[in-house]
């Protein structure tokens, strides 16, 4: 029986906890067999676009279209097979890509799959060469421990130089380890819960977390995580980077 209208899911001024109960799939322009939950976007605060897409064997995400927007895609279960220019490449669970704005391509689902999709329109610099696409592997990436911590590995899927205006991580706690102090900061955040679970405080709420859960963190939002349970938390996390604030 449905539950009266009550859910977990809350929108506030500088955070939101998307739970799936809440969960509404829509079509976009240029997915062809499939649907998108989207989850954050300008419409609800954020400065950038993540959603989950769903795709059916031989399904396509093609480019978005949208002039100087860039796209990363994680591939959360399934495979596709990414086409660009003079690229085609499959991409298996755990398998990424970054595309950069103005450059087309597809990715087509070899089996069904579910990615995730973080959009974001680009931010040139001066004088510092545009940035170029990136394919990889997350099993690939050395994992570094955050702080010393070797119960928090941090893998980056995205190169650190300043051609790149965002950052992606995957960040995988052991049970019961936690980040070691509340961050306040001017970068946002997008999070999609990947695998465990936990207690992450988004500004002076505590929200247990789990399962495909997504959380987006406005600049300045008070933000920390807990593992809970007998196997280890993980998340994709995405967060502006590399660019002045007043930029």
């Amino acid at each position: 029986m449905f539950e009266l209208g009550s859910t977990r899911s809350a929108h506030r001024r500088n955070h939101l906890l998307h739970t799936p109960d809440a969960f509404v799939r829509t079509p976009l322009p240029r997915l062809e067999r499939g649907v998108a939950i989207v989850h954050a976007s300008p419409a609800g605060g954020a400065g950038f676009t993540q959603y989950t897409v769903e795709l059916e064997a031989g399904g396509v995400l093609g480019a978005s279209g949208l002039m100087g927007v860039e796209r990363f895609c994680y591939v959360v279960s399934g495979a596709v097979d990414l086409s660009s220019d003079a690229v085609f490449r499959g991409l298996g669970v755990g398998g990424y890509a970054y595309v950069p704005a103005e450059v087309g391509h597809a990715f087509t689902a070899s089996e069904a799959a579910v990615l995730q999709v973080i959009e974001r329109p680009f931010t040139p610099l001066d004088g510092v060469e545009g940035p170029r696409m990136v394919v990889g592997r997350e099993g690939d990436v050395a994992g570094a421990a955050l702080g010393g911590d070797e119960d928090l590995i941090v893998r980056a899927l995205m190169p650190g130089g300043f051609e790149y205006d965002f950052a992606v991580n995957t960040m995988t706690y052991a049970p019961g380890a936690a980040l070691s102090q509340v961050e306040v900061h001017v970068m946002e955040h997008g999070l999609m819960m990947l695998e465990g679970g936990g207690i992450y405080r988004l500004g002076d709420a505590w929200s247990p977390v789990t399962g495909v859960y997504f959380i987006w963190m406005g600049p300045y939002c008070p933000q920390w995580f807990g593992a809970i349970g007998k196997r280890a938390a993980k998340y994709l996390i995405y967060k502006d980077f590399n660019r002045h604030p007043l930029g």
